[in-house]
């Protein structure tokens, strides 16, 4: 058996919303998308492998949409969600099992920042010169987007939700543009879950950490 004998049956239409049918693939980076989220928000380990299997659902729907961009991120993905696996196992440092929930240092958002523009000019440049994508800045803003917020959820930074809100307000409308309503629908559930998100982890939001102050013994 092939690897498109395999593929293939999740491309079927399943249903069929607003005159446009839905695949097996959809729904299920739907559901497993939504279970990611909510896995995310309650800081619970599990949202690691629940997202790479998100990732795989995808990578067959936007390179089925002509979202390339968005179909090579998912890889990217799930390179960052075996880093963020690990990050959060072992990333507290001596004497902790779990790592806290910090704000973004200056020296971060100023790399984030700086990453986001440059990736998402390249990515406008090359989605428009070497492939038909019809969104090519769109497409690599989002694609920008959610790779800053991915870092910044790896290292439990709190302000990844407010970049994951701004990459879904324009995942919203750019999926409906490319006819994908259910995965348009779950972006929406998205943005509420992130909103529900941002507030958990400022619950738990740990202290910055003081500064030394001088002279003091090390």
């Amino acid at each position: 058996m092939s690897l498109a004998d395999i593929v293939e049956p999740l491309q079927q239409p399943l249903f069929t919303v607003l005159g446009t049918p839905v695949s097996w693939t959809e729904f299920l980076g739907f559901g497993s998308g939504a279970l990611c989220v909510w896995l995310v928000a309650r800081q619970h380990l599990a949202n690691w492998p629940i997202g790479i299997a998100n990732n795989l659902f995808f990578i067959l729907l936007f390179t089925q949409a002509g979202l390339y961009a968005d179909a090579g991120l998912q890889i990217v993905f799930i390179a960052l969600a075996a880093y963020g696996w690990w990050t959060w196992t072992h990333g507290g440092g001596p004497g902790s099992d779990s790592l806290p929930v910090r704000r973004t240092t200056r020296t971060e958002w100023t790399w984030l920042a700086a990453a986001g523009a440059v990736g998402t000019l390249a990515l406008t440049l090359l989605l428009d010169r070497a492939t038909d994508s019809t969104v090519p800045f769109w497409d690599a803003l989002t694609t920008a987007l959610s790779l800053t917020a991915t870092y910044g959820q790896c290292r439990k930074r709190i302000e990844s939700w407010w970049l994951w809100i701004a990459a879904d307000v324009v995942y919203v409308p750019l999926y409906a543009y490319k006819e994908l309503y259910l995965t348009s629908l779950l972006y929406i559930g998205f943005l509420t879950l992130c909103v529900l998100g941002l507030r958990s982890w400022s619950r738990d939001l740990a202290p910055a950490p003081r500064p030394e102050p001088a002279g003091a013994p090390a």
